[in-house]
C-alpha cells in the first residue's frame, strides 16, 4: 500500500490524544513513531515537533517499548542537533525521569505486596509451630529464592531492565558530541548511581566498557563535526570527574578488577591533561588505590599508596595554610587526618612481608619479565620514578618524622620489629599491640601479614643465638592473642617457605622435633638461587647481636684491614700529618671556591628563571595560536552551517511546490471519483488512477468488509472466553474444600512414612552396634601386624640407604676419573691449537714478505717505464719546437714576399708580358698570379744568356694608384690566341693553376716549336685534383720542406729555385689577381 499522506505535528498530536482517550495507546504510539521517523518531518519546525516527541517518550515508557523509543530518539537527535540542542536535552531528561519514576513505583508496589504477604502469612497457617508449609518447602527446593526475591523479580526487575536500557540508549545518542557533552556526563553519573543503588554489578561492568569504547571512538573520529576534543582542558576535566565517580562506585561494589581498570583510565586521562588535577581528586585516587592493593594482597604497593596519600595531605595542608589554594580543591587535612594517615603508612610498611608468601615459579624468565612489567605499571600508576621497596619506605618514614605523628602502639610495634633485639619476648611484647590492632576494624586486616613479619624476625634473631632449638619451644615463643593464634603446622609451613625463598636456612628433624640453624662457614643464609625470583622483599640487614661463622669468614680481611689502618694511625706520625694536610687543603679549596660557587648558583638560578619565562611565553603563544585556529574553525563551521541551511531552505521550497502540484492533481482525481460514485472510499494515493486501479480500489473495499466480519467473529469468540473465565471463577470457590481433603490425605501419608523411617533407622543402628562389637576382638591382631610391617619396612629402608651410599661413592669416583681425563684431553687440544696457530702465523709472515718483494719489483718496473715515456715526451717536444720554428720562418718569408709584390704597380707587372708576346708574333699572354714570368720565359732566359738577376722581377717600389680601366668596345668573338692583339681581355687562368701553360692551343704550338714539355706542363688527369692532406704526423711535417707556391702557373711545376735559375724561394703569398679565390685566413695574414 502507498504510504499515508504527511500530516502536521498538531494534527498528529491531536489524533494521538484521541486514540489514548479511547484506550488505544499502542496505535497512538505507532502513529507518533511513524510521524517522527518520516523523512518529511525533517523540515518541520522543532517547536512543533517537540510536543510530539515528549508524548511519544511518555507512551513508550508506559508500554515498555524501549526499542521504539530508541529509534525515535535517534531520529529526533539527527533533526534537532544542528538547530536546537536544548530540546534534545529536554526530551532525553524526560525519558530518564519517567523510567526512574517507574522503577520507584515498582519498588513501592513490591514493598506493598510483600508487606501484604507478611501480614497475611500468620493467619493462613493452621499450625503456628509449623512455620514452613509443604508448598513453601517444595517451592524453595525448586527455585532457591525467598518470597521477597520472587516478588522483586516479577515486579521490579522488568522496570530495572528498562531503566538500564534507557541509560544505554541515552549514552549512545549523546556520545562524541561536544554540544551534548554536559548531559552525557550527567547521564553517566546517574547510571553509576543506579548501579550502586540497586547493586547491579554486571550492568556496572558493561557501563564501564561502554564508556571506554566511547572514549576510543571519540579519539578515532575526532575530525567529525561537533566531535569532542580530548585536548580541551574542560572536556578532559569532566571525563576525569566521571572516571573518579566510576572508581568510587567500583570500590563500593567491591569490583576490584573493574576498579583497577578505572585507575588505569584515570592515569591515561591525567597523562593527556595539561592542567594539574585537584588535590582532592588525587587524594581520592590514592585512597582507592590503597583499598585495591590491600584486596589484591600487594602489601608493598599498598604501603606506597598510603605514603603518597600522606604526602598529598601534608602538601594540601601547607597550601591551605599559606593561602595558595582553595579549601574546596584540597582534601581535609586536620591533625587527626594526618595522624590517621601516618599511622596507616607505618602500619602498612611494617606489614610488608620480609619473606614473600607467593608461590615460587622457579627460574622462569618469562614470569620474571611479566612481574617486572606489572611492577612498572603499578609504579607508573602511583606516579613514582622508581619501584618502591620496604627499606625505601622506612627511610621515608624516618626522614619525614612520621613516627611522631603515628599512634603510640604503632611506634612501639616499629621499635620492636625494626630496632630492638629480643627473640625470647618479641611475641609477648607484641601480643597487646596485636589485640589493640585487632579491635580496630580498619587495622584488623593487617594482622595476617604482621604475623608473617613477626615470625621472620623471631627466626632471624633465634639463628644468631642458638644452633639448635626445640620446635615446641619455638611454638611457645610464637604465642599470639586468642583470635590470632598460630599452630605448629603454620610454623612448619612458614619455615619451609622461608627455606625455599632463600631467606632462612633451617633444618627440621620431625623425629626429635628439633630445628637446626645453618652453621656452615662457607654457606650464606641469604643464598640467591633460581627459585628466589619472587623472594624476600627486604634486601638490607636485620638486627644483629653477633656475627655468624660464615659472616666472620667473609669479613676477616675487612677486619684485618681496619686493624692495620688504626695501627698505622698510632705508629706512623707522617700518616696523620698527610691526612691532616689533605683535609686542610680541601678545606682551603672549599673556602676559596665558595664565593664563585655561590655566584654560579645565582647565575644558574637566573638562567632557570629566564628559561621558565621563555617557556611560559611560548606556552602562551601556543595557546593563543590554538585559540585563533579554533575560532577560525568555528567560523568555517558556522559558514558551512549557514550554507547548509540555505540549501535546505531551497530544498524545502522545491518540495513545497511539488507537494502543491501533487495536491491539485489529487483534487482532480477525487472529483473524477465522485462522478464515479466512489465517494465512500478513503484514498491515500490518487496519482495516475485508471480503470484497473479503480477496480483494485473496489476489491480493497470488499477486503475491508471481509475484515470487518472477521473482527465481529473475534469479538464473539472473546465473549465466549469471558464466559469460560466466569465458570472457572465459580469453580475456584470450590477449590478450598478440595484442597482441605487432599491435605488431610497428605498428612496421613506423611505420618505413615515418618513412622516407617524411624523404625528402619532404629533397626540399622542396632545392626551397626553389633558389627562394632565383633570387629573390636580383631584389634590386637591388627596392632601386632602393623608393628611387624613397620619393622620390616624399616629394615628395607636401611638396606636401600646403604646401597644408595655405596652407589654415591662409586659415582663420585667415576666422575673424578672423568674430570681428570677431560682436563688432560683439553690440555692436549689446547697445545695442538697453539702449534697450528704458530704455523699459520709463520706462513702468513712468509707470504707477506714475498708480497712485499713483488711490490718492490713492480715499483721499479713502473719507474723505468715512466723514465722512457719522459724521454719520448722530451724528443716529441723538441721536434715540435723545430717544426714550429720552420713554420715561423716560412710565415716570415711569405710576409716579406707579399710586401715586395705589393710595391710594384699592377699594370707594370702585367702589361709587358702580353706586349712582348704580341711583338714576337705569338698569342697574347695573360698576366699570371703575382706578376711572375711563366715557364716559357724562364726557359727562354737561359737561352738568351740572361742571368737570374735579369729574369727576376723588378725591386719592389711604392705602389701607384692605378688609373681607371677603360672598357673596349664590343667586338666579334675571336680566337683565344688573338685576344690580346684584338685588344680583348686577357685570358683567364684555367682550373688547377694551368694558366701558366696556356690552353690546348699553347700546348700544340709548343709541340710544333719543338720545345720539350716540362713537368709542370704535363696535363693533369681529368677531374678536379685531390688537395694535399692537411693532416699528418709530426714526423712528416718536420721532414718535408715547405711548399713553394711563389712560381707562376700551376703549383705542380718545378720552381726556379729548384732548377737553380732563380732566387731563393719566398713564402707563399696570395696573388690577388682576378678569377682567384683567396681564403680568409690568407687575407688576414696578408694584411
Amino acid at each position: 500500500m502507498p504510504p499515508p499522506p504527511h500530516q502536521k505535528p498538531e494534527n498528529v498530536l491531536k489524533r494521538a490524544h484521541e486514540l489514548i482517550g479511547v484506550k488505544q495507546a499502542p496505535a497512538a504510539l505507532t502513529l507518533l513513531h511513524e510521524h517522527i521517523t518520516s523523512k518529511r518531518s525533517r523540515n518541520v519546525p522543532i517547536a512543533s515537533l517537540e510536543p510530539v516527541m515528549v508524548l511519544l517518550v511518555e507512551q513508550a515508557v508506559e508500554q515498555k517499548k524501549g526499542k521504539l523509543a530508541k529509534d525515535a530518539l535517534y531520529q529526533y537527535k539527527n533533526i534537532a542537533q544542528n538547530t536546537n540542542v536544548g530540546t534534545i536535552e529536554l526530551v532525553l531528561k524526560k525519558f530518564i525521569e519517567l523510567a526512574a519514576e517507574k522503577v520507584t513505583a515498582a519498588q513501592q508496589k513490591a514493598d506493598e505486596v510483600q508487606s501484604t504477604i507478611d501480614a497475611t502469612a500468620p493467619t493462613s497457617v493452621e499450625d503456628l509451630e509449623a512455620t514452613e508449609t509443604p508448598e513453601s518447602i517444595l517451592l524453595a527446593t525448586v527455585s532457591g529464592e525467598q518470597s521477597r526475591d520472587r516478588t522483586d523479580r516479577a515486579i521490579v526487575t522488568p522496570w530495572l531492565k528498562f531503566l538500564w536500557e534507557a541509560y544505554r540508549t541515552v549514552l549512545d545518542i549523546l556520545r562524541n558530541n561536544a554540544r551534548l557533552e554536559i548531559l552525557y556526563q550527567s547521564t553517566a553519573m546517574q547510571a553509576f548511581d543506579f548501579c550502586l543503588k540497586y547493586a547491579r554489578k554486571t550492568e556496572f561492568r558493561r557501563l564501564c566498557e561502554l564508556l571506554r569504547n566511547h572514549v576510543q571512538t571519540a579519539a578515532k573520529y575526532s575530525a567529525q563535526m561537533h566531535a569532542i576534543n580530548l585536548n580541551d582542558s574542560d572536556t578532559l576535566q569532566r571525563h576525569l570527574e566521571t572516571r573518579f565517580q566510576q572508581l568510587n562506585v567500583a570500590v563500593e561494589l567491591e569490583l576490584w578488577q573493574e576498579a583497577f581498570r578505572s585507575v588505569e583510565d584515570i592515569h591515561t586521562l591525567l597523562s593527556l591533561s595539561k592542567r594539574p588535577p585537584k588535590n582532592v581528586m588525587m587524594a581520592n585516587y590514592y585512597e582507592k588505590l590503597t583499598r585495591i592493593f590491600l584486596v589484591g594482597e600487594n602489601y608493598l604497593f599498598h604501603a606506597a599508596a598510603w605514603s603518597r596519600y600522606y604526602n598529598l595531605l601534608r602538601q594540601s595542608a601547607a597550601y591551605v595554610a599559606a593561602g595558595q589554594g582553595k579549601k574546596a580543591d584540597n582534601p581535609p587535612a586536620s591533625e587527626a587526618d594526618l595522624q590517621r594517615a601516618a599511622t596507616f603508612v607505618v602500619l602498612s610498611a611494617l606489614s610488608i612481608p620480609v619473606i614473600s608468601t607467593s608461590r615460587s615459579r622457579g627460574a622462569m624468565i618469562d614470569f620474571d619479565e611479566a612481574r617486572k612489567n606489572k611492577n612498572s605499571r603499578l609504579t607508573t600508576l602511583l606516579g613514582m620514578s622508581q619501584a618502591p621497596s620496604r627499606a625505601g619506605l622506612f627511610r621515608d618514614v624516618l626522614s619525614k618524622t612520621l613516627l611522631r605523628r603515628a599512634q603510640p602502639q604503632i611506634r612501639d610495634l616499629y621499635n620492636i620489629l625494626e630496632v630492638d633485639f629480643h627473640p625470647l619476648s618479641i611475641c609477648q611484647k607484641i601480643s597487646p599491640i596485636l589485640a589493640q590492632i585487632g579491635a580496630d576494624e580498619e587495622m584488623q586486616k593487617y594482622i595476617a601479614p604482621l604475623q608473617q613479619v613477626i615470625l621472620t624476625r623471631l627466626f632471624q634473631q633465634l639463628s644468631q643465638i642458638y644452633e639448635t632449638v626445640d620446635l615446641a619451644f619455638v611454638q611457645s615463643l610464637a604465642e599470639f592473642p586468642e583470635p590470632f593464634q598460630v599452630t605448629r603446622g603454620m610454623i612448619e609451613k612458614f619455615i619451609m617457605n622461608g627455606n625455599k625463598k632463600g631467606d632462612l636456612a633451617i633444618r627440621m628433624d620431625h623425629a626429635t622435633g628439633v630445628l637446626s640453624f645453618d652453621v656452615d662457614i662457607f654457606s650464606s643464609a641469604k643464598a640467591v638461587h633460581a627459585g628466589s625470583a619472587a623472594g624476600s622483599a627486604e634486601t638490607g640487614s636485620v638486627q644483629r647481636l653477633q656475627s655468624t661463622p660464615s659472616q666472620i669468614v667473609r669479613s676477616q680481611l675487612t677486619r684485618l684491614a681496619e686493624a692495620m689502618y688504626v695501627t698505622c694511625r698510632y705508629i706512623d706520625p707522617s700518616f696523620n700529618e698527610a691526612r691532616i694536610k689533605a683535609r686542610d687543603a680541601a678545606l682551603a679549596r672549599a673556602k676559596a671556591g665558595a664565593e664563585q660557587e655561590h655566584l654560579d648558583v645565582l647565575a644558574r638560578k637566573n638562567i632557570i628563571q629566564e628559561r621558565k619565562d621563555k617557556a611560559s611565553e611560548a606556552q602562551a603563544a601556543r595557546e593563543k595560536d590554538i585559540a585563533k585556529k579554533k575560532a577560525q574553525q568555528e567560523q568555517l563551521l558556522q559558514q558551512a552551517e549557514a550554507n547548509r541551511l540555505a540549501d535546505e531552505q531551497k530544498t524545502r521550497e522545491a518540495k513545497r511546490l511539488a507537494s502543491e502540484r501533487e495536491q491539485i492533481k489529487k483534487q482532480e482525481v477525487e472529483s473524477m471519483l465522485k462522478d464515479m460514485k466512489l465517494q465512500d472510499l478513503e484514498l491515500e494515493d490518487l496519482e495516475n488512477l485508471d480503470s484497473n486501479k479503480i477496480r483494485m480500489i473496489k476489491l480493497q473495499q470488499l477486503e475491508r468488509e471481509k475484515n470487518t466480519i472477521a473482527e465481529k467473529l473475534r469479538v464473539t469468540s472473546k465473549r465466549m472466553d469471558h464466559l469460560e473465565r466466569a465458570l472457572r471463577i465459580e469453580e475456584a470457590k470450590k477449590l478450598p474444600e478440595d484442597y482441605a481433603k487432599q491435605r488431610e490425605g497428605d498428612v496421613a501419608a506423611y505420618e505413615l512414612i515418618k513412622a516407617q523411617t524411624l523404625k528402619e533407622a532404629e533397626q540399622k543402628h542396632k545392626e551397626d552396634v553389633e558389627l562394632k562389637h565383633r570387629l573390636t576382638r580383631l584389634m590386637p591382631f591388627y596392632e601386632s601386624f602393623r608393628a611387624d610391617l613397620h619393622e620390616h619396612r624399616r629394615d628395607m629402608f636401611e638396606k636401600r640407604r646403604r646401597d644408595a651410599e655405596r652407589e654415591l661413592e662409586k659415582q663420585v669416583t667415576q666422575r673424578r676419573k672423568e674430570y681428570r681425563e677431560r682436563k688432560i684431553r683439553e690440555r692436549r687440544e689446547r697445545e695442538e691449537k697453539e702449534r697450528a696457530l704458530r704455523e699459520a702465523e709463520e706462513r702468513a709472515a712468509k707470504e707477506k714478505e714475498e708480497e712485499l718483494k713483488k711490490q718492490e719489483a713492480r715499483k721499479e718496473e713502473m719507474a723505468r717505464i715512466r723514465e722512457e715515456r719522459e724521454m719520448e715526451r722530451e724528443k716529441a717536444k723538441e721536434a715540435q719546437a723545430r717544426q714550429q720554428q720552420r713554420e715561423d720562418e716560412a710565415m716570415a718569408r711569405r710576409k716579406a714576399e707579399k710586401a715586395a709584390t705589393a710595391a710594384v704597380p699592377i699594370r707594370e707587372r702585367e702589361a709587358p708580358a702580353p706586349i712582348a708576346a704580341a711583338a714576337a708574333g705569338g698569342p697574347p699572354l695573360l698576366p699570371l698570379a703575382g706578376g711572375k714570368p711563366s715557364w716559357r720565359e724562364r726557359e727562354k732566359a737561359p737561352a738568351a744568356g740572361g742571368g737570374a738577376s735579369d729574369a727576376a722581377p723588378p725591386p719592389p717600389a711604392a705602389r701607384p694608384t692605378p688609373p681607371p680601366v677603360e672598357r673596349a668596345p664590343p667586338m666579334e668573338r675571336a680566337d683565344s690566341n688573338d685576344r690580346a692583339a684584338a685588344g680583348g681581355p686577357p685570358r683567364l687562368n684555367l682550373l688547377g693553376g694551368k694558366g701558366g701553360g696556356g690552353g690546348w692551343r699553347d700546348r700544340l704550338a709548343a709541340k710544333e716549336g719543338g720545345a720539350p714539355p716540362t713537368s709542370g706542363s704535363t696535363p693533369p688527369p681529368l677531374g678536379r685534383p685531390a688537395p694535399p692532406s692537411r693532416f699528418g704526423s709530426d714526423r712528416d711535417r718536420a721532414a718535408a720542406p715547405p711548399m713553394d707556391r711563389a712560381a707562376a702557373g700551376s703549383g705542380r711545376g718545378e720552381s726556379d729555385a729548384a732548377k737553380g735559375n732563380g732566387p731563393a724561394p719566398e713564402p707563399l703569398k696570395s696573388s690577388g689577381g682576378p678569377g682567384k679565390y683567396v681564403p680568409k685566413f690568407r687575407r688576414d695574414a696578408g694584411n
